[in-house]
């Protein structure tokens, strides 16, 4: 009973480790996390799940969050761009010139843009096309079979003068740097007359 009890808890463990890892193999976009109005250098790492090699992958990019403008080339593939009417990149697909991504494989693919300066969260939606012609879809909510691949994104940090729910003016952090170092300066001139003015009533009195 014993041995049984112990066989159905080794399979199962292996079961459970053999899912994490089919799970965890997903198109991802890196880096997870940027900040409101960055430039950034993004990721696509592709890894292949299946034992036929992947040879096409398409990102789209939310226009509202993200705008990538620049494409690093990659030998063994090429690109191509999807733009809207207004010649804005909405997209690009790259394409194996060679044998792919086989099933032990995984490939990076790198892209530079500017991070809206609104953002909260890009959500990357991709599709794995293998040699065969099926087309998996890395476009749903996270949690799910086939998540999309999603940048958080920071609010940037606040710089100069800004206003109160008053109207008031609040200094930022260089307003209030400039500030401190002005109050400096006046304590040192301040000491310095007075250090003057102590000398000048210290010889007075010797000559008395």
């Amino acid at each position: 009973m014993f041995k049984k009890l112990m066989l159905n808890a080794s399979i199962m463990l292996i079961g459970s480790m053999l899912l994490a890892g089919i799970a965890s193999a997903h198109v991802t976009v890196y880096p997870k996390e940027s900040t409101q109005g960055s430039y950034e250098k993004f990721t696509v790492r592709v890894p292949s799940e299946k034992d036929i090699p992947t040879v096409k992958v398409e990102v789209k990019f939310p226009m509202d969050a993200v705008a990538v403008s620049r494409f690093e080339p990659k030998a063994g593939w090429t690109y191509e761009l999807a733009k809207d009417t207004a010649g804005k990149i909405t997209g690009v697909t790259w394409k194996a010139t060679g044998d792919g991504l086989a099933s032990t494989e995984f490939g990076e693919f790198n892209m530079q843009g500017k991070v809206a300066d609104a953002a909260t969260e890009i959500v990357w939606k991709a599709y794995q096309t293998y040699k065969d012609g099926s087309v998996v879809e890395w476009v749903g909510a996270n949690g799910s079979d086939k998540p999309a691949s999603v940048t958080t994104v920071k609010a940037k940090a606040a710089t100069g003068a800004t206003t109160d729910s008053h109207g008031q003016v609040t200094p930022g952090s260089a307003a209030a740097s400039g500030t401190s170092s002005n109050t400096s300066l006046y304590l040192s001139i301040a000491a310095v007359v007075l250090g003057a003015l102590s000398l000048i009533v210290s010889l007075t009195k010797k000559r008395k």
